[in-house]
């Protein structure tokens, strides 16, 4: 897929496994018993970008905005093993242990190739169960905050503070001061993100005396 036209292959995360709303899905982090390379944990971390892709299509773009650890054992009231199952009698015992990610997402890429912009707000379609989901690129997250004309766009901002659920003050200030360090903007850009992380900073330390 052209999304991924980039040196390295592209890091997959997992795949969707449900949806607490239309914007709003949950990530099942693949495991190495999913996949021979399973993703780090700084891969999944808080803020990441992320784009959900099969072999069909490119469904959307997305924000890491909180993770949860599901363990089945720990709802199992039932009697204990005195100690560690032995592997050799017990050949089809899995960990189920999951690390599940919640993923606000935030718009599209549109385009081809080096042609690729973003476009931001809500994605019409519901993506699909299974979908795979990869972390995206430095590149494509600075294609992804480019308009269609080449001009810089941070357009899901007040979207993302109503959606990106208890931390999504925390998690646009972070966003925006990736955005400055990373070094994709320069000039005007550059010093309009800082702005507007500087005035996000502000309303939240004015919140938190208040």
């Amino acid at each position: 897929m052209d999304l991924f036209a980039t040196a390295l292959p592209p890091c997959r995360l997992g795949k969707v496994v449900k949806s607490n709303s239309h914007c709003d899905y949950v990530v099942q982090v693949d495991d190495a018993q999913d996949v021979c390379s399973p993703p780090t944990p700084e891969d999944c971390g808080f803020g990441q970008f992320v784009s959900f892709d099969n072999d069909s299509r490119h469904w959307a773009v997305g924000l890491v905005y909180n993770s949860q650890l599901f363990n089945p054992l720990f709802f199992n009231s039932g009697p204990r093993l005195s100690s560690e199952p032995d592997p050799l009698f017990t050949p089809d015992l899995v960990q189920e242990t999951r690390t599940l990610l919640g993923v606000v997402l935030v718009g599209t890429l549109e385009g081809e190739g080096n042609q690729r912009y973003g476009k931001h707000g809500i994605p019409r379609v519901v993506v699909p169960a299974n979908t795979p989901v990869y972390c995206l690129s430095p590149e494509q997250v600075h294609s992804f905050h480019c308009n269609q004309d080449g001009q810089t766009q941070f357009s899901y901002y007040s979207h993302l503070l109503r959606s990106g659920g208890m931390f999504a003050a925390q998690l646009a200030q972070q966003v925006l001061a990736e955005l400055v360090d990373s070094g994709l903007f320069t000039g005007a850009d550059q010093k309009a993100l800082m702005v507007l992380g500087k005035e996000l900073s502000w309303k939240n330390t004015l919140g938190a005396i208040r």
